[in-house]
């Protein structure tokens, strides 16, 4: 007897699902009391300082962020954001968006809206 895998199936926007990240899966020292959690980095790109990520809370240009990890600690402010390879001024929880990094960091660090 054959198991079938479940297909991810599209919302009525045609987007596949996504789900919220579990408390359990941030490490205490990826956590920040008080500060919007945005998500986890999926990728980063080291020729460009590109992370990309899928958002779980809203975001904007001009938005303070904090990326918090075992050996990151950075705060910067968000410049310029796209998604699709597209410049957008902002966006939504389960979008996928790509996102200029200040200095170097690493897949599976916290970023949080301060």
């Amino acid at each position: 007897m054959a198991v079938r895998k479940k297909k991810k199936t599209p919302s009525k926007s045609g987007k596949a699902a996504w789900a919220r990240t579990p408390v359990a899966d941030i490490a205490a020292e990826q956590q920040i009391v008080g500060a919007l959690f945005l998500g986890k980095i999926r990728n980063y790109l080291s020729r460009t300082g590109v992370f990309a990520m899928t958002l779980e809370g809203p975001l904007a240009v001009g938005d303070t962020i904090r990326i918090k990890g075992h050996t990151t600690d950075l705060t910067q402010k968000v410049e310029r954001m796209q998604a699709d390879r597209l410049s957008v001024q902002g966006g939504d929880p389960g979008e996928a968006v790509a996102i200029v990094a200040a200095d170097r960091v690493n897949v599976g660090d916290a970023v949080y809206k301060v």
